[in-house]
């Protein structure tokens, strides 16, 4: 975890003693008196830093070195700020001086003396007395004219409201509303410090105030605002800056605040009362709106909001703020930064808007044509998709109370977004976290969301790894009885998706004319028009034009270049566990016919996957180790560390399409006679046995578990019959011959399931059992003149006639056969020798303790 080097200095230091340690206390005291720290004052500091951090338990610094580096968080020095705040943390504060900021040095707050207050805090009452003194800070004029202490006011208030924002009482919000109305709409409009016009004369006298300007050179003809710009700015206009940056996160949370002051103690209720009753907010709120600024439109009613109570009249200024912002956005701004700021505060301002709409209905009406205007100015630059997402949070949250059509809003979110920009990593995020945070409403309200996931489904072919996350919570979403078979199909295609987006992009990139774009047969396919139907399928944007690819062969042969790019392989490893996600889901809305339909999809599909390493393996069956085989195999461990997916698949015992075949049919055994046809083709295939090994044996097995007529009394004997002689075939196949060139040995696990699936085949049709026996009998008889061909390991071919002779002998007692093998229901459920709360398994342990032996 750490290098040598780092252990051996944390090992000094805490192994230090204790009067070593006193003399560097003493030492460093020398250090910190000095007029000037040299480097010596901060190698000592970092080293008192490790020495506290070291050791598990707090430690009491002297009293005078406590004073010393106490004093460093108001040192000019940022580097001794953070070493004092550090240190400081690391320590117990000496007794009757927890947050011991008073009126006076709350004035040199700064954000490293303000960490270390927070962390001092023992209760409410001290956040709470905390909050007080702050906020009679802002009160004060700074006598130096600088706002530096009250610009880290703001975020250790902002810090208390995000954690503890019961600390915060109803007087506080009072005030702080009251001082966020000043810095929004009151800040001066002139540039700070005194702007010359040059010149070798020029002196104090000759220079005149400056207006601050618009971010396209014009003079700001109204209040100012974050995106007013001049050479300085002045206190009043950092606390604008600073006021806008925490206001949307004030209003959201200041409802959350204690009522009544039950935490302050009566001083800070009486200095409160009384800075209220004295603040000079209160006389901003009787001067004119010209005192200060020119008459802004959008603020010509304000005159009547002085009669508001201080949160309504918050929200009032909040909007008229916001509404100033976006018409400064229309401006063409000089610079790119200039323009990436009005962006940024374009989200800010609109999502800003929709906070005071929840909290004030009102004010929708008086919102949405100024939200329904910038929305046209924007939505047909894509440039602008991040700030067009808080534009439809807004249409989601307003737009049935006034009435408003949002299927544009719709339209370019779910069509043009992810088909158009599913590259942009950013907008995918912001995207998927709308999705995740709205997704009831979505679901409710807005059916282009659920038609629109082949859409959706681009963002995560292109980018697998950062947006699983996203999507493990979204896909069940998705799953619908009308969109699953489909549904299934794009999962499935997933890899696919990953190439042909590859191919798209790098088909825009790379014109047709350069070299570079040559050579790449997929991309040749991708240009070409006969292939192009089979492209345009995977990139459609909505659901409902068909469910899956006729010519897949086709198009896996297309891509087979594509198996080993980075994109597709780290798409094709997030397949099972989205398809695990998804037949989960479905077991809880799918009918018996739905699931007829998906066990002829899994079927099918087996045999149509793109062939990449391991994505064929991982979709049909468990794809994991025990850790007894791990341990075994150093070859197997070293696979897993390449593999890091396989290790994770492993640990959640994720089983794919043979796992959910067999939840299927245990849920609705009857489904095995249904789909008895296609279960019986695919079973009777022996080139199966060879590459479909998880799920063919799966097969295999609900067809000897579920084939009975205590599942279903359509089950006759002409069907067992049919599948027994099936069955029969590929077993004597198999194990008659060696396996055909380029294949591997049947695994064991295969024969032994087609041996028991026969046996209970033939204990419900007694006419069968002689077929049976005869065969168990030979395999018997062969096995003793040594190997086989189709068996390699001699372990294996051990445990498979084991198995058979078991068989064989269960076979020589019908009766007997038919209850082990197929054993009746209330034998299974419940099954009463494990249930511990019935009285045979306490008969039985009582019976063991009174025969054991103490």
């Amino acid at each position: 975890m750490f290098s040598h080097g780092s252990e051996s200095l944390i090992k000094q230091a805490r192994e230090i003693q204790e009067s070593e340690l006193q003399k560097f206390y003493s030492r460093l005291v020398k250090l910190l008196q000095a007029k000037e720290h040299s480097h010596e004052t901060v190698d000592s500091l970092q080293r008192l830093h490790l020495i506290l951090s070291a050791t598990k338990y707090a430690r009491t610094l002297p009293p005078e070195l406590h004073k010393r580096v106490l004093s460093l968080l108001s040192s000019p020095s940022e580097q001794l700020q953070v070493l004092g705040s550090a240190v400081l943390r690391e320590t117990l504060p000496l007794s009757g001086q927890e947050l011991n900021y008073n009126q006076e040095n709350v004035s040199q707050l700064n954000s490293h003396a303000a960490a270390l207050l927070l962390s001092q805090a023992r209760s409410t009452a001290d956040l709470s007395s905390l909050c007080a003194q702050l906020l009679r800070g802002l009160e004060s004029r700074q006598s130096d004219g600088s706002a530096h202490p009250l610009t880290h006011t703001l975020p250790v208030l902002n810090t208390v409201l995000t954690h503890r924002p019961e600390c915060l009482t109803e007087d506080h919000v009072t005030l702080l509303s009251k001082k966020l109305v000043d810095w929004l709409r009151y800040a001066s409009i002139t540039q700070g410090g005194c702007a010359s016009s040059g010149g070798f004369f020029t002196g104090p006298r000759s220079r005149q105030p400056v207006p601050t300007a618009e971010l396209d050179g014009t003079v700001s003809g109204d209040f100012f605002t974050v995106l007013c710009v001049g050479q300085s700015f002045t206190d009043d206009q950092w606390m604008n800056v600073y006021s806008f940056s925490m206001l949307r996160h004030w209003l959201l949370t200041y409802h959350s605040v204690s009522n009544g002051n039950a935490t302050a103690d009566t001083a800070n209720r009486l200095q409160l009362s009384l800075s209220l009753s004295h603040s000079h907010s209160f006389s901003n709120d009787d001067r004119s709106e010209v005192d200060g600024s020119v008459v802004s439109m959008v603020s010509a009613t304000s005159s009547s909001s002085r009669l508001l109570p201080p949160k309504e009249r918050l929200r009032e200024k909040a909007f008229q703020y916001c509404q100033r912002l976006i018409e400064q956005s229309d401006r063409k701004a000089h610079k790119k930064g200039d323009a990436d700021l009005q962006k940024a505060c374009l989200v800010e301002a609109v999502c800003i808007l929709d906070c005071v709409c929840v909290e004030d209905a009102s004010l929708v009406f008086r919102t949405f044509p100024c939200i329904k205007a910038l929305f046209g100015r924007l939505s047909s630059d894509l440039s602008f998709a991040r700030v067009l997402l808080p534009i439809a949070q807004f249409y989601l949250n307003h737009g049935e109370m006034a009435a408003v059509d949002c299927e544009c809003v719709w339209r370019l979110v779910f069509a043009r977004f992810p088909s158009e920009l599913f590259n942009d990593q950013f907008l995918a995020h912001e995207l998927l976290r709308f999705l995740r945070l709205n997704l009831e409403s979505l679901q409710l309200r807005v059916p282009q969301y659920i038609r629109s996931f082949p859409n959706l489904l681009k963002l995560l072919a292109w980018d697998s790894p950062a947006l699983m996350d996203d999507f493990v919570d979204l896909l069940p979403s998705l799953v619908t009885a009308g969109t699953a078979v489909e549904l299934l199909h794009t999962l499935l295609d997933l890899p696919c998706l990953s190439a042909t987006l590859v191919l798209q992009h790098r088909s825009a990139s790379l014109p047709i004319a350069e070299s570079s774009a040559r050579g790449l047969l997929s991309l040749d396919a991708f240009r070409s028009p006969s292939f192009r139907g089979l492209f345009l399928f995977l990139l459609r944007g909505e659901a409902g034009s068909g469910d899956t690819i006729d010519r897949l062969n086709t198009l896996h042969e297309l891509l087979a270049e594509a198996a080993d790019w980075p994109r597709v392989v780290q798409c094709s490893q997030s397949v099972p566990v989205l398809l695990h996600i998804f037949f989960n889901t479905v077991i809880t809305i799918a009918d018996e016919k739905l699931f007829a339909h998906l066990i002829l999809v899994m079927l099918e599909r087996s045999s149509l996957l793109l062939n990449i390493p391991k994505y064929i393996t991982e979709t049909h069956r468990v794809a994991g180790l025990s850790l007894r085989d791990r341990v075994r195999s150093s070859a197997i461990s070293e696979e897993l560390r390449v593999e890091p997916l396989l290790l994770r698949i492993e640990r959640n015992q994720l089983r794919v399409f043979s796992c959910h075949l067999l939840k299927f049919c245990k849920l609705h055994p009857s489904l095995v006679v249904d789909q008895s046809h296609e279960l019986l083709e695919f079973a009777g295939a022996t080139a199966n046995v060879y590459s479909k090994e998880e799920i063919y044996t799966h097969v295999v097995w609900v067809l000897g578990e579920y084939l009975s007529v205590s599942c279903d009394s359509r089950c006759s004997v002409k069907l067992i019959t049919s599948c027994f002689e099936a069955l029969e075939a590929v077993l004597f196949e198999i194990t008659s011959s060696a396996p055909p060139p380029g294949a591997v040995c049947p695994a064991p696990r295969v024969v032994t399931t087609l041996m028991s699936a026969l046996a209970k085949l033939a204990s419900r049709s007694h006419d069968l059992i002689p077929r049976v026996s005869l065969f168990l009998s030979k395999l018997r008889t062969v096995t003793r003149g040594g190997s086989v061909a189709w068996c390699s390991d001699e372990d294996d071919l051990v445990a498979i006639v084991t198995r058979g002779e078991e068989l064989w002998s269960l076979l020589k007692s019908p009766g007997v056969a038919q209850s082990v093998l197929t054993p009746p229901q209330h034998v299974m459920t419940p099954r009463w020798h494990r249930d511990t709360n019935v009285a045979t398994p306490l008969q039985l342990r009582a019976l063991t303790n009174l025969t054991q032996s103490q």
